[in-house]
C-alpha cells in the first residue's frame, strides 16, 4: 500500500512540472500513465500471490484508474491548445 501512495504522489508531482507547454504536459502525461501500469502492475502481482483478494484489487485498481483521469484532466487544463485558451487562461490567473 505504501508503493501505492508513493506511486500516486509521483503522479501529482508529474502534475506540478506541467507547465503550459506541450512537451512538460506530454511529459507528465506519460508518468501518470506509468504510475497507474504499475500499480495495476503492482496489484496483479499481489492477487496472483493471494495477498490480496481480487475484490480489493479491482477496488484499488478502479481507484488507481480515477486518480489518472483526474491528472489528465488537470493537465490538459494546463496546456491551452489556441492562443484565444492562452489568454483566457492568463487572464483567470490573474
Amino acid at each position: 500500500m505504501k508503493k501505492l501512495i508513493a506511486i500516486a504522489s509521483a503522479a501529482a508531482l508529474g502534475l506540478g512540472l506541467a507547465a503550459c507547454d506541450s512537451k512538460a504536459e506530454n511529459t507528465a502525461e506519460s508518468q501518470n500513465n506509468a504510475a497507474e501500469d504499475a500499480t495495476a502492475d503492482q496489484v496483479d502481482a499481489a492477487e496472483n500471490a493471494g495477498q490480496i483478494s481480487d475484490a480489493k484489487g479491482d477496488a484499488v485498481k478502479d481507484s488507481a484508474d480515477a486518480k489518472h483521469d483526474a491528472v489528465d484532466h488537470a493537465l490538459d487544463k494546463t496546456d491551452p491548445n489556441t492562443p484565444a485558451e492562452a489568454a483566457a487562461a492568463t487572464n483567470a490567473a490573474k
